[in-house]
């Protein structure tokens, strides 16, 4: 079949030999070069001037760049945690008087304060030992003292002529120190504590029976008060818990200042 394509020549057009073949195509690859470097260079320069926001900050103890990935619970802390305020119950401090006199509660052992806490009480000046009957009155109890109930001593009311000669002693030297207390019964026994509680027994002459009812006293936070420390268990004290007198190691609470806060008064006997 004849080919019909018309060439340029058939029309009156003739080729343009004032360019080189192929030019128009490396003019185009050029400019598109050209604009592709303009815009990468643009970009740059855009970032490099642009504000960097501030890093966040690292959590305290996160690991380091580059470090290991998992905390050492091994190393310690560069800084600690302050202790908190507050006096602790061991710090001595001398006992201070109380404002006013306490009040009896209707519970058992209720807790009057005394002022304030204090260290373990300071020896107290013995006054001389009475041959006259003294009867022993709790301070957060005003209306019970010390009074034998079978063969232990408990605080109890009293009213009856029995009760009141049970509760009515003689206070003379120490048996066992004769800086401190013992207190003689009616019948010519002792108050002495035995498994820690306190009870009245005849004397049988030995050194641990001098020692048991012997009772050294000691300053109280309440005005007119004493307590009293065992001499062979030094650091307890005669205290009532449910109203029965008992030797019971020192407590700087308000709860036992009270219990073991007592005065010597004038025997009800």
């Amino acid at each position: 079949m004849p080919d019909h394509t018309p060439h340029p020549w058939e029309h009156g057009w003739t080729a343009d030999a004032s360019r080189t073949p192929g030019t128009r195509r490396l003019w185009l690859a050029g400019a598109l070069a050209i604009a592709v470097v303009t815009a990468c260079v643009t970009a740059l320069a855009v970032n490099s001037t642009a504000p960097r926001s501030e890093a966040a900050p690292r959590p305290p103890g996160a690991p380091t760049a580059g470090g290991p990935g998992l905390l050492s619970f091994a190393s310690p802390s560069g800084s600690t945690t302050a202790p908190p305020k507050g006096r602790s119950a061991l710090t001595p401090v001398t006992p201070q008087t109380a404002s006013a006199s306490p009040q009896p509660e209707p519970s058992t052992s209720p807790s009057t304060s005394p002022g304030s806490q204090g260290s373990s009480p300071q020896p107290k000046p013995k006054p001389a030992p009475q041959e006259t009957g003294t009867s022993v009155r709790s301070v957060n109890y005003p209306d019970r003292y010390w009074h034998i109930s079978g063969d232990f001593v408990r605080l109890d009311p009293v009213g009856s002529p029995a009760d009141r000669r049970d509760a009515t002693f003689r206070v003379v030297n120490g048996l066992a120190n004769s800086g401190c207390y013992s207190f003689a019964t009616a019948d010519g026994g002792y108050l002495r504590h035995r498994n820690f509680l306190l009870r009245a027994e005849p004397d049988d002459g030995t050194p641990l029976f001098r020692q048991d009812a012997t009772f050294c006293p000691r300053h109280s936070p309440y005005p007119g008060a004493t307590m009293l420390e065992s001499v062979n268990y030094p650091g307890r004290f005669l205290r009532h818990q449910n109203f029965q007198l008992k030797l019971a190691p020192y407590d700087n609470t308000d709860l036992y200042w009270a219990d073991s806060a007592f005065t010597l008064v004038d025997g009800l006997g």
